[in-house]
């Protein structure tokens, strides 16, 4: 099986954490979204994971680098794609054309989710969604008696379906889906000025292939600051009975309320954190509380009650704000 991972975009919803990083490697609960999401995939997956197409924009040799390792560490090959226009959902997974055969499983970069990866042996996919209460806000599938699906309609302004797709796909046939995605750009099929993946999935609909929806147990955005916060906390629920604090982490004087990701070399003296705190390596925090708080790499918080906060790398925070969102190398006093 392999893995196609659109991720071009440089999250503008993110911002500003997404000036210096792009939105895939902003670090959840100790990883980067696109690492975590990969590693999921093949944790879920029954199949072995043979080849990762990772597809970006220009992001430079050390994005490149880390997207590479990831793969190399879950056993596979990796490949770095570009999507130099953004031309929409479905020409951002045709420039992963090389990782589009056999089996394959495309997963959009900004959704971390739980979830059973089978396919019915008589389908040709699955389409996973969720069960949402808007459905006019998302691009929704439609189901026949039979479970089936037989139509996909984007924001739809009267109720016709409340089985929201969540940007994760899974497809028996690669090769058919790149077929499908190739022939919209050669019969210029767009929408909006992009060729989008549901007009694909409708034309194989409609001749005759058979997907169907997917449930998923757990559906986390990163599309902004709120929510990737609230994803934060989620995945560290998730992964309480993994999370440690590492031998080089100095906490003195100060109380770790589960669960938190603490990481390499932070330093903790004199506070009160968590719970559903994401700290990165050496950073630091001294007289401060905070909870329910995402803060990356080399900062420093200082005085401070800090609550539903994400924190960029090289910030520091020395005053009293309670809902913040900083960015890299800012400062706040």
């Amino acid at each position: 099986m392999n893995i196609v991972i659109p991720m071009a975009g440089r999250g503008s919803r993110l911002r500003p954490h997404t000036l210096t990083v792009p939105k895939p490697l902003v670090p959840v609960g100790g990883k980067p979204i696109v690492e975590r999401l990969a590693e999921d995939i093949v944790a879920m997956s029954a199949e072995p994971v043979e080849e990762i197409a990772f597809v970006i924009g220009d992001f430079g040799a050390e994005v490149e680098a880390q997207l590479l390792a990831v793969a190399e560490r879950l056993g596979a090959k990796g490949h770095i794609c570009y999507q130099e226009e953004p031309l929409g959902t479905a020409h951002a997974i045709l420039c992963g054309a090389a990782c589009l055969t056999g089996p394959v499983v495309v997963a959009f970069a900004d959704t971390l989710f739980r979830a059973d990866f089978t396919i019915d042996p008589t389908a040709d996919g699955v389409l996973f969604v969720k069960q949402v209460e808007n459905p006019n806000a998302f691009g929704v599938v439609v189901t026949d008696k039979d479970g089936a699906i037989t139509d996909y309609v984007e924001k739809p302004s009267e109720f016709v379906s409340d089985l929201a797709m969540i940007g994760i796909y899974a497809f028996r046939d690669g090769e058919r889906l790149k077929r499908e995605l190739q022939r919209l750009i050669d019969e210029n099929v767009m929408i909006g000025g992009e060729y989008q993946l549901p007009d694909a999935l409708r034309n194989m609909t409609q001749a005759g292939a058979r997907f169907e929806p997917g449930t998923v147990t757990h559906w986390m955005d990163c599309g902004n600051k709120v929510a990737t916060v609230d994803t934060n906390q989620r995945i560290l629920d998730l992964t309480a009975d993994e999370l440690t604090v590492p031998a080089d982490a100095v906490v003195e004087n100060s109380i770790i309320l589960p669960p938190c990701h603490i990481g390499s070399g932070a330093r903790i003296v004199n506070s009160v954190v968590g719970p559903h705190v994401s700290i990165g390596e050496g950073t630091s925090i001294e007289d401060t509380r905070v909870s329910n708080s995402l803060i990356q790499a080399h900062s420093v918080l200082k005085n401070k009650v800090v609550r539903n906060a994400m924190i960029g790398n090289h910030a520091r925070v020395l005053g009293i704000p309670t809902d913040v969102s900083l960015g890299d190398y800012n400062e706040i006093s």
